[in-house]
This record gives structure tokens, sequence and C-alpha cells, in this order.
């Protein structure tokens, strides 16, 4: 007898989820062939599915026929390739993922604060390219503790950090911690951006993290709680992830 344990919750993300029926709601509404720049989903088996049924998946905009319909994958495109397909007319719909739009907003939010931003991610990855390309502002690239040594950067004190989402806790981990040590004052989703007073009156905490928050970041949260009061912690039992994103306004009345 072989026992089997699922864990919860599991399968694609909400935003991968999103994707893909943004590309099978698109065929249904405008017919193929329905262009997507780069695989909609890094998942040969999805795309082969989609590409069987009308999809075409190009690595530039200039691959694609004037006037043809035009899907960005879920992981998100610069600001120029944004621009190009506007030149050109091409009717777009945008399946990047909440998520990493979240990500693009807050590196821009840091760089209009002045601050150089170090994104954690790997080079080549499209989702790497697209936020690379959204945000104005000096963004410094690295995927491993050891490269924050190297890190040459104007202010030390005006420094911010953001993730690539699909990095686990185990890739970030260290390099947050290293370039904590390195840099003391760096700026990222950690508990110094907890404001006290947000807790006046309360009796009660909620704690939740987005997908690409690692851990560490939580238990320092936890930490930073308990030098502020006393606290009980407790965790919820695990449920099935329903979390469901809204459609592009072009396909939210398309059958499915």
């Amino acid at each position: 007898m072989m026992r089997v344990v699922l864990a919860q919750p599991r399968g694609f993300c909400a935003g991968v989820e999103r994707a893909i029926e943004i590309v099978e709601r698109a065929l249904e509404k405008y017919g193929p062939p329905i262009y997507v720049r780069h695989e909609i989903v890094h998942n040969r088996h999805v795309v082969e599915r989609l590409r069987a049924k009308g999809a075409r998946f190009v690595d530039e905009i200039d691959e694609i026929p004037t006037g043809a319909v035009t899907i960005f994958s879920a992981h998100g495109v610069a600001s120029a390739i944004e621009e190009r397909a506007g030149k050109r007319g091409l009717p777009v719909i945008d399946a990047t993922c909440p998520l990493v739009s979240k990500v693009h907003i807050e590196g821009q939010r840091y760089a209009n604060q002045g601050r150089e931003i170090i994104l954690i991610g790997h080079a080549g990855h499209p989702e790497i390219q697209g936020t690379m390309g959204r945000i104005e502002g000096r963004v410094h690239l690295i995927s491993t503790p050891e490269e924050v040594a190297s890190l040459k950067v104007a202010d030390p004190e005006k420094l911010a950090f953001i993730t690539q989402t699909t990095l686990s806790v185990d890739d970030t981990r260290a390099v947050i911690e290293t370039l904590k040590e390195r840099f003391p004052s760096i700026l990222g989703q950690d508990a110094r951006a907890l404001d006290p007073r947000w807790l006046d009156g309360a009796s009660a905490v909620g704690i939740t993290a987005g997908a690409s928050a690692p851990a560490v970041l939580v238990e320092d949260l936890i930490d930073r709680l308990r030098e502020l009061a006393e606290i009980e912690l407790s965790v919820l039992s695990g449920v099935t992830e329903n979390v469901r994103f809204r459609m592009p306004p072009q396909l939210s009345d398309a059958a499915g």
C-alpha cells in the first residue's frame, strides 16, 4: 500500500489560470489565429493544446500581422513593447498576472522616491525582461547572494528590493538576508514598513502574504509584532486555492 498525500493549495496560480482562460476566450470570441507574445505560461502541455486551437506564439511583436488580435503573456512586457504594439495598431489583450503588475507598481513607487532598485531574479526570464522594461530608474539584477558584494550603488541609504514572482522561498531567502547585511536601510516588504500606530486599539491582527513574499519576511513581521505586544500566534488550516482575477474588459462578456 502506498500512501499519497496531496498538498493544498496546488496547481497553477490564479494568474496563470487567468492567462490560459484569456487565450481560450479570445479564440472563442475572435476566432483563430490569435497571436501571443511569448509562451503564455511555461508549460509545454498547455502551450501545445492552445496551439492546436489556433494560438500562435511569437517572440517579437514584428512577427504579428497588422490588425491581428495580440495577447501579452502572464509574465508581462516592457513599456517599449506595449508602445510598439500601439504604433502598429495591434488590438492588444493584456494577460499580465496581477501579481506581476503589482511588482511593477511597487518598483516604480520606489524609483519615484529616488531609490535604486535591486531586482532579485533570473536574467533572460520573460518576467524579468518585462519588469526591467517597466521601471523608469536604475535597476540592478541579481540572482545569488555572491552578487551582492559586487553591487555598485550611488547611495546605500536609498535602495529598495523587489523579487521575481515565480521564485521560491529558498531562491530568495539568502539573497535578501545578504542584501540586508550589506545595506541595512534597504526597503522591501519587511517589518520596518509596520507603523506601530496601526495597532492602536487592536485586539487581533491578521497576516497574509502574496505569492512572491518569501517566508523570512513573514517571520520578521511576527518578530516585530512580538516587540510591540504580547502575542498568541495561531495558524489557519489549509484551504483550497480559489482566488480568481478579473478578465480584461475585451473578454469580460465572452462565454466561459
